[in-house]
């Protein structure tokens, strides 16, 4: 009976919300197909899971909590369900798009003034019933989880499934008073940060796959190759994504390969980054000789379709040679035009893989580029013209630069597609790698700022370029991670504490109070 609605529901456009309560039986594949929206509970979840034939064994994850609940949810979609919503009581819910990468979390909603916890029974039912509610009204999906998470909060302060149920009005009340402290659905790609600190910096985090190769002695097992720094990299705590280079991570294993090794210790493929081999020494979309110039748009898109096969939809591109060293050595608007028209060429071949340029002022096989700063990487997207096109700012490549970081940020805005976290001591020419905030904190704290500022927010990752030769790469990108989320923390405060009107009076004295009040915090 149920597949018989649901398929003329389907066939009429009705969104389809199915609870998972009831008979202990395995699900047909062909209604898990139809369902918009399955909304198990955990244990609802792990017998599905079951009756379906999976080995639960492989959704463990050593941090437990929401990363095994999201591999869970994968393990339904590779039998057709689309979304998955996962009720988790006191803590809270997560949605796994059908996409399979994008995750909703939402914190359980703080139960009203002067009340606590009587009967738990049927606040499961109250969140479906308002979640369907909310979602036929055309709420967005955070909103339809908070909105949700509130009718399920108050049916616990009664006793009895059915008296307590909540009133419309009750539950839009407490919906409206939950938008602060209670906190709000946060979305991340697959692989966000699983140490239960999702609800306060909702991006993942990725670190440099080349520095898993330092400080071999700290490590147990092989370094060999590839596969064995993503092995080390899977022991990052709180670590989402890989981000690899490309070609130079792929002569020794297939993309398939790749992504199974990504499997294997729980991240997803961040991005893929361009390294062009020396052979484009004088140049790689810039170079002299046409058939190489050729030759380097192809590569470049050859790594999005590595991007394509490991997941992601990003390739950055650096380039270590495109640009000049003397006066007179080349025509600059020549080498502006094919830039222009490779990176064209490129995003209307994959319009579904954003291409991002990460500039950097000077370097030692280049001493000036062809794009040196963030405002004329942003003259560069322009004239390209196209939507899949935007940049990666790098922190260390900004201060090299004599930018501010949270200015360029801010300067770029939408069209940041990725970030590099990072700091040195801005000595002419040098790119430290240091530690994320070591150097300069109140310009880390204004870029995370400037992040949070962007209209539609921030989507991308945040990325460590760090060089820990002489520091143990693990707990470097731990440190680094938890940096940026104390720094996300701080921020997240500053317009509170009139940060917006200290800048609109130009006060730097009280602005500088502020900063060290907000880090002391």
């Amino acid at each position: 009976v149920n597949y018989a609605i649901a398929k003329r529901a389907s066939a009429l456009g009705v969104t389809i919300l199915q609870d998972m309560g009831g008979e202990d039986r395995p699900m047909d594949e062909d209604m898990l197909r139809l369902c918009d929206y399955v909304i198990p509970n955990a244990s609802e979840l792990h017998r599905l899971c079951a009756t379906l034939g999976e080995d639960l064994s492989t959704a463990y994850n050593r941090d437990g909590g929401t990363a095994h609940i999201v591999n869970c949810a994968h393990l339904l979609q590779k039998h057709g369900a689309n979304n998955v919503l996962v009720t988790l009581g006191a803590s809270g819910s997560v949605l796994v798009d059908k996409d399979g990468k994008t995750i909703t979390v939402q914190p359980s909603c703080q139960l009203p003034s002067q009340s606590s916890v009587i009967d738990e029974t049927g606040a499961g039912d109250c969140f479906r019933a308002a979640f369907a509610v909310a979602h036929t009204e055309g709420k967005s999906i955070h909103e339809a989880m908070r909105f949700a998470s509130a009718a399920g909060a108050l049916a616990v302060t009664k006793k009895g499934a059915v008296p307590s149920i909540p009133d419309r009005q009750v539950v839009e009340d407490l919906f409206g008073d939950s938008s602060g402290s209670a906190g709000e659905a946060v979305s991340v790609p697959r692989g966000g940060a699983n140490d239960g600190d999702i609800d306060k910096c909702p991006h993942i985090f990725g670190s440099r796959l080349n520095s898993m190769k330092d400080r071999p002695e700290l490590w147990p097992g092989p370094l060999n190759d590839v596969r064995d720094w993503v092995q080390r990299q899977g022991r990052i705590r709180g670590l989402g994504c890989v981000d690899f280079n490309y070609p130079q991570h792929f002569h020794t294993w297939t993309n398939a390969e790749a992504k199974a090794a990504l499997d294997e210790v729980g991240l997803i493929a961040g991005a893929v980054c361009l390294r062009y081999p020396t052979k484009f020494a004088r140049g790689a979309m810039n170079h002299p000789d046409p058939v190489l110039r050729r030759e380097a748009v192809k590569l470049t898109m050859q790594a999005a379709q590595v991007a394509r096969d490991l997941g992601c939809n990003e390739v950055v591109v650096w380039s270590a040679y495109d640009g000049y060293d003397y006066p007179f050595q080349v025509s600059y608007n020549d080498k502006w035009q094919q830039l222009v028209e490779a990176f064209q060429e490129c995003c209307d071949a994959y319009p579904d893989i954003k291409f991002s340029l990460e500039f950097k002022p000077t370097d030692e096989n280049t001493r000036f580029f062809t794009v040196p700063s963030t405002g004329a990487a942003l003259l560069l997207v322009k004239d390209i013209d196209r939507p899949n096109m935007g940049l990666t700012l790098d922190v260390g490549h900004m201060l090299m630069a004599g930018e501010s970081p949270g200015q360029s940020i801010a300067m770029v805005g939408d069209k940041l597609f990725g970030i590099q976290l990072n700091d040195g001591y801005t000595r002419l020419a040098a790119e430290d790698g240091m530690m994320f905030g070591s150097i300069h904190p109140s310009q880390a704290l204004e870029a995370i700022y400037q992040l949070q500022q962007i209209k539609g927010g921030f989507k991308g990752h945040f990325y460590f370029d760090t060089f820990p030769q002489r520091t143990d790469p693990i707990k470097e990108a731990e440190f680094n991670i938890q940096q940026v989320k104390r720094f996300w923390r701080a921020a997240k405060k500053m317009n509170g504490m009139g940060i917006r009107k200290v800048m609109d009076e130009h006060d730097a004295i009280k602005a500088l109070s502020i900063i060290e009040e907000v880090l002391r915090q």
